[in-house]
């Protein structure tokens, strides 16, 4: 019988996505196939986002790395959660937090009840029943603790990180070259493809090198070389619900305390980030070209810096919208060769790991068979679409009118999904999450109150709470979160003790 194993793994450029790739395929496929990573240092990479969600701890836990190793060799903080400001109305602030709120009763989220206590007035805005969206604006943290209840707060904390990417794509780069990985440096010059089927044979080096493989995985960035300029495989464009189209980003001194939240600011034609990490803050402005200049955006941004910039900002141009097909033939596409979805909530480097957890999955023989492909690009295809409309929601659900940017965001149609989504919560405070979509029930419920969608009625079961009852209950949650809180040491404090990063490092 013919061996039909992939044999040569082949992945077209290096940066985050590549390296987590590498890593990955080095881990779990050992010694079954050979690794090859393709990179330029002339070519540029553009950081896929230094905030994450909590996914990323599995996959730093599927190569065997620990946090305090992470966090001091990427120069990380923690987060729990992003802060939003001025996006429903100028002034307002919530915390989209990670885990959960309050405490459910049977089959009813905690939330039905806060909505009833808060139509009766005796509840305090929804923020006050989640450890993390308490903790993060006091600037404390701490990882899950063991000597709690198993039913504490604090026994199950949820969290995620922020750090330099670039740093992070050179620890991968070493955990996967210790594991046999090799590394090209160069250019590629063309793709080949197979005249017979199109698929892809070798990448032509400028050197005149040519590189076979079985399965190649296209880390190329927006350029897409192999998924697109190759293979020609359409994109999808979300520009018309998402269309901040640009980004200038530059780094800045480090000034206060390391907060253990990304701040998202809502401005005139977008929004700007703020990231701390130990080494310095990390800002953006993500923005409309349509409503804002170049020049503007980028005044908007230094202008609203925590401390002195650390170079000039640098411009990011860019679609929202994902590739047809995430495989094509015999090529993965990952990172920002496969799409992109604004940095909004933090989601881009976990894109990378779903893409490389489904592709390890769904691993193909080299006949490449067109179900399991076709299977990939459906949960792909459904993926991106359900954190599309995750981010829609900030944007749409406004009252903002005071620019044309806003106002432009507030009326224009949304996906009918999406629409339903609104249409039930602000009906009767539920939601339904739509089978293994990435952000859950709480993520949906903080952030769609956070933007002033307000249910008229909440589950007709909560009455089966005395009323009398109700506020008691309001109020002990609360304070087991308060008290929980206060147990937490500061996020600095907890650094400075556990995991600070070595002088030596440079972003």
């Amino acid at each position: 019988m013919t061996d039909m194993r992939i044999k040569e793994i082949v992945i077209a450029g290096g940066g985050t996505a590549g390296w987590m790739a590498a890593a990955a395929f080095a881990k779990v496929l050992g010694n079954e196939c050979t690794i090859r990573l393709v990179e330029s240092e002339e070519i540029g990479t553009v950081g896929v986002g230094e905030g994450t969600v909590p996914h990323l701890k599995l996959f730093n836990n599927l190569l065997g790395i620990d946090d305090v190793e992470f966090v001091r060799n990427t120069q990380g903080t923690f987060k729990l959660g992003v802060q939003f400001n001025d996006w429903a109305r100028l002034g307002d602030s919530y915390v989209h937090g990670f885990g959960e709120i309050g405490h459910d009763i049977s089959l009813l989220p905690f939330h039905q009840f806060w909505i009833k206590a808060m139509q009766k007035g005796v509840a305090a805005d929804i923020g006050a029943y989640s450890l993390n969206t308490v903790a993060a604006p006091r600037g404390r943290f701490m990882p899950s603790a063991t000597d709690v209840p198993p039913n504490s707060p604090l026994a199950n904390v949820a969290y995620a990180y922020h750090f330099d990417a670039g740093l992070y794509a050179r620890f991968l780069r070493g955990y996967a070259e210790q594991r046999g990985v090799w590394r090209t440096e160069g250019r590629i010059a063309s793709v080949e493809l197979r005249p017979h089927d199109g698929f892809v044979a070798a990448l032509v080096m400028e050197d005149g090198e040519r590189i076979e493989g079985d399965l190649f995985i296209d880390c190329s960035g927006f350029r897409g070389l192999l998924i697109e300029q190759a293979l020609h495989t359409g994109f999808h464009d979300f520009s018309h619900w998402l269309p901040c189209d640009r980004a200038v980003a530059v780094g800045c001194e480090r000034v206060a305390q390391l907060t253990p939240y990304t701040r998202s600011t809502a401005r005139p034609a977008g929004w700007q980030w703020r990231i701390p990490l130990q080494h310095r803050t990390g800002n953006g402005h993500v923005y409309c070209s349509v409503h804002m200049s170049d020049d503007e955006a980028a005044a908007v941004l230094l202008a609203n810096l925590d401390g002195e910039p650390l170079g000039e900002p640098r411009l990011l141009r860019f679609t929202t919208g994902a590739r047809k097909q995430a495989w094509n033939r015999n090529v993965v596409a990952l990172g920002l060769a496969g799409g992109f979805l604004e940095p909004l909530e933090s989601t881009s480097i976990y894109m990378i790991q779903s893409g490389i957890a489904r592709l390890l999955e769904m691993f193909p023989q080299r006949d490449f068979s067109p179900v399991l492909i076709e299977r990939y690009n459906a949960r792909a295809r459904f993926e991106y679409e359900r954190i599309r409309d995750f981010l829609i929601l900030h944007y749409h659900a406004t009252e903002r009118d005071d620019t044309p940017f806003w106002n432009y965001c507030r009326t224009m149609p949304v996906p009918e999904q999406l629409d339903g989504y609104i249409r039930l919560f602000r009906d009767s405070g539920r939601f339904f999450r739509d089978g293994e979509e990435m952000f859950a029930t709480p993520s949906w419920v903080q952030v769609m109150l956070g933007q002033r969608i307000l249910p008229r009625s909440y589950h007709p079961l909560v009455d089966q709470m005395p009323e009398k009852d109700l506020a008691g209950f309001m109020a002990s949650v609360s304070q087991v979160v308060k008290a929980c809180v206060e147990a937490m040491p500061m996020h600095q404090a907890f650094i400075d003790k556990v995991c600070p990063a070595p002088a030596m490092a440079t972003a």
